[in-house]
Order: structure tokens, then C-alpha cells, then sequence
């Protein structure tokens, strides 16, 4: 057993785990708000232009924002890392100086003592979990939101990980939540154009279900007999799981964080589109859909292929909403706005009875379907800063009768919505270009316009 000091690490009782702690940082939240929107109302009066002070007020919101996530476990940091993948919609002049702060914030989190893991492991594995291993290193090899992880080696020679919940995690993360429902809207000067409302109401419930260890591990058994033996992809196999631990095999590999941060376009393409395949392909090979893909959950191989972790999140996709959401990308990219308006309201993308103008329609969908309207597509950050402004200027127009109060987003499309929205993120922060159109081609049954899930041949171009 390999044991090492807890000297310099925080005690329990150092890391802010109290109700009544989590809810004092988490107020100081919406009172620096109003100290920013004070100050750019007072700059306005004398002249600044409106830009600027936006700007500003942007800026100074991002430094709080990070500063309080990042301090936090539970829930909070959960959200912490799902706004993060959004940075490269940000203006340059707020992604640069935080871009290393939101790696930081992907990748890492205060560790538990020791003792408090060891607690863990008896609670979980029994009494006598030590001779499950042949070594633990108590130092963590990770630590995140909810849990941390250690490497390992089993007791049949096996690398493993091993993750383990910290204690209170699911009290902080349903508190946590409880603030920040109420706070959503204090988002929107970071994110214009992002329904972070809604975002978090899902993330929520997602959540609920990423606690539960023992749903992460019949998931990521789903995904690991899926993908067994696949050239591109390796998920690591479920070794053991019980109450709060769940242990899998090493995966060891390059940081997608790190190939973001790096500068071989060449790495950051093929690991892109390595990304997109995993994403488009669990449906068609599983039922299911991998929906958090921060860069903290990926990492490059040595020999090319992609290795995925944390499957909490993972979400079922049937048959029919894979064909579903082929058709709407293709019509997308068809540029036929009364096709495009059909299609959404069929899908319950757009109020039955409202009136709209599928010119309107049309042109803000056409800029989303691009990645698949080309053979190769190159993400870029200033092209999501454009899809992000020109997404705050419908969602900031809500005069009776507006787009915006047309639109909505189906409870079915919510888990898949926030992976490839999630994805987008992360292809933009690698400024990945590759064939993605063929990758929709290849997975998606309904992009091909073949025919319905239940077999029926109907063209829709």
C-alpha cells in the first residue's frame, strides 16, 4: 500500500462544503452583480460607449463567476465546468486571460484527506477493501465535482481507477442547484445568446443521476461492449462497483485540455473529429449518448485512439430520435425555409399556431447546419462569438409576435442538445476542421433522407 502525507492539503472541515457556507458564496454572486451593473449604468452617463461598458461588465462578471465556482465542489463546480465549454464564445478580449483558469477548473478541484477516502472505500467495498489492491496511491490523481480519483493496481496485477464520492456530495449538489435555479439569470452578461435556465434545470436532473455509481457503471458497460475493439476509441472496462466507488481500468493518455491548450492543428483536428464520431456514434451503436463532453473526460492515446471516461451523464437516444435529429440536420442544410418551418414544428421545436417568417426561420438555422452543409467544416472561435451574438439578438427580442417567443427546445432533445451544443464548444476551443458532414451521413439514419425509422421510403429533399 502505497500511503502518503497529508501535509498541505486541506482538512475536511477547510473545504466549503456547509449548506450555510455554499450559500453565503454563492449570494455574493447576484451583490457583486449589481455593484457591476451600478458601475456600467455610471459609466454609460458619461460618455463610455455601450460596447465597452458591456464589455466591462462581462469581464468583471467572469472574474466573480470563476473566482466562487471554482472555489466549490458539488454542484456549483458541475456548472462551472459546463459554462466553461461555452469560453470560446466569449470575445477574445475575456477567453484569453481566462482560458487557463477554465482548463484548471475542467481538470481539477481540492482533494479529501486520506482518512475520508479510506472511509469511503470501507463504506463501499467492505471492511477488508485493502485486499482488493495490490497498491493505492493516496494522493488523487483527479478531483472533480463530485468525486475524486486514484490510481491503483488491482489485485490481479490490473492498473485501475478508482473513484470515490465525496461524503455529503449529494446534499451540496442539491443545494448548490437550489441557488443557482435562482440565480440562471445572473449568467446571461457572460453568456449572451446561452438559456442557461434551462441548462441548469436539466443539468440538475442529469446530476441526480451521475451519483448514482452504480447507473455510471451499467453505462459505461454498455459503451465499453460496444466499442470493444474499435480502432478509434477505447473505453475503459468496469472492474468493480459498490455504494459510493466504482473502480475501471487506467486510462492513460494526453489531456484533451492539454491538446487544446497546445499548438499541433494536426492533434487537434484528428482528436476533434474523433470527438464528433464518439458523440454521433454511441446512439446508433448503444441507444445512448455520452452528454458531458468537457475536455476533462478525454484523453488522446498514444497511438491515436480516443479514450473516454465518466459515463454519469450518459442518456438513452432510441431509434426514432436518431432519425429525428438526421432529418432536422438535413433539412437545415437544405435552405428550404418552408421545409425547415415543418420540420421544427413537427418536431415541437416551434409553437403549432404561431406565426412565422420561415425567411427568418431559415436564416438563423442556416448557420448551425453549416458543419454539414460542406464536406469539410473548420470550428473556430469566432465563428461560435458570431452564432452566440446572433443568438442573444433573437433571444433579446420578446415583443409579442418575436421569434424568439416561437421557439422551444422538446423535452426529448434536452440530453442531446446539450452534447452536441457541448461538443461544439470543445471543436471551437480546438478550432478543429474535418468532414464532419460524413460523419452525420455515416451515423445518422435520418440525414440520408432514406426513410423514416419505421421503414417507410420518404424523401426529404
Amino acid at each position: 500500500m502505497d500511503a502518503s502525507s497529508n501535509e498541505g492539503r486541506p482538512a475536511v472541515s477547510d473545504i466549503p462544503r456547509r449548506a450555510v457556507t455554499r450559500t453565503a458564496k454563492l449570494a455574493t454572486l447576484p451583490l457583486g452583480f449589481a455593484g457591476r451593473t451600478a458601475l456600467g449604468l455610471g459609466k454609460r452617463t458619461i460618455g463610455r460607449p455601450a460596447e465597452a461598458v458591456a464589455l466591462e461588465v462581462q469581464r468583471r462578471t467572469a472574474e466573480q463567476l470563476f473566482a466562487v465556482l471554482g472555489e466549490l465542489k458539488g454542484g456549483a463546480m458541475k456548472v462551472g465546468q459546463l459554462l466553461s465549454i461555452f469560453e470560446a464564445g466569449l470575445p477574445e478580449e475575456i477567453a484569453g486571460p481566462f482560458r487557463a483558469s477554465l482548463t484548471r477548473l475542467q481538470e481539477a478541484a481540492p482533494p479529501m484527506p486520506a482518512a475520508t477516502t479510506h472511509q469511503v472505500l470501507a463504506e463501499g467495498l467492505g471492511p477488508d477493501w485493502r485486499e482488493a489492491f495490490a497498491e493505492l496511491d493516496d494522493r488523487p490523481a483527479a478531483a472533480a465535482s463530485i468525486g475524486q480519483v486514484h490510481r491503483a493496481v488491482w489485485h490481479d496485477g490490473r492498473a485501475v481507477a478508482v473513484k470515490v464520492q465525496y461524503p455529503g456530495a449529494a446534499q451540496a449538489v442539491m443545494s448548490d442547484f437550489n441557488q443557482i435555479s435562482r440565480l440562471s439569470r445572473l449568467f446571461t452578461p457572460l453568456f449572451p445568446g446561452v438559456e442557461v435556465k434551462p441548462v441548469v434545470a436539466d443539468l440538475k436532473r442529469r446530476l441526480e443521476k451521475e451519483l448514482d455509481y452504480v447507473d455510471e457503471a451499467r453505462a459505461q458497460t454498455a459503451f465499453h461492449d460496444a466499442y470493444a475493439g474499435d480502432p478509434d476509441f477505447l473505453v475503459p472496462a468496469v472492474v468493480a462497483q459498490s455504494g459510493n466507488v466504482l473502480v475501471t481500468e487506467w486510462l492513460e493518455g494526453t489531456p484533451l485540455a492539454q491538446v487544446i491548450a497546445g499548438d499541433d492543428q494536426e492533434l487537434r483536428d484528428h482528436a476533434g473529429l474523433l470527438l464528433f464520431r464518439f458523440l454521433l456514434s454511441g446512439p446508433s451503436r448503444c441507444e445512448m449518448i455520452h452528454i458531458d463532453p468537457h475536455p476533462g473526460n478525454f484523453r488522446v492515446l498514444d497511438d491515436g485512439r480516443l479514450g473516454v471516461m465518466d459515463f454519469g451523464g450518459a442518456a438513452r437516444v432510441p431509434a426514432e430520435l436518431q432519425w429525428s435529429i438526421g432529418r432536422l440536420l438535413r433539412i437545415g442544410t437544405l435552405g428550404d425555409p418552408g421545409a425547415i418551418v415543418e420540420a421544427l414544428r413537427e418536431e415541437g421545436f416551434l409553437a403549432p399556431d404561431g406565426d412565422v417568417d420561415p425567411e427568418q426561420v431559415a436564416a438563423l438555422v442556416a448557420p448551425h447546419a453549416a458543419p454539414f452543409a460542406t464536406e469539410r467544416f473548420r470550428y473556430s472561435r469566432a465563428w461560435l462569438r458570431e452564432q452566440t451574438a446572433r443568438g442573444f439578438g433573437l433571444a433579446s427580442d420578446m415583443r409579442p409576435g418575436a421569434l424568439a417567443r416561437q421557439f422551444r427546445l422538446p423535452p426529448q432533445y434536452l440530453a442531446v442538445s446539450r452534447a452536441l451544443s457541448g461538443c461544439g464548444g470543445v471543436l471551437c476551443q480546438l478550432e478543429a476542421e474535418g468532414p464532419f458532414r460524413a460523419e452525420a451521413e455515416r451515423w445518422l439514419p435520418g440525414f440520408t433522407g432514406d426513410g423514416d425509422p419505421d421503414g417507410n421510403e420518404e424523401a426529404i429533399a
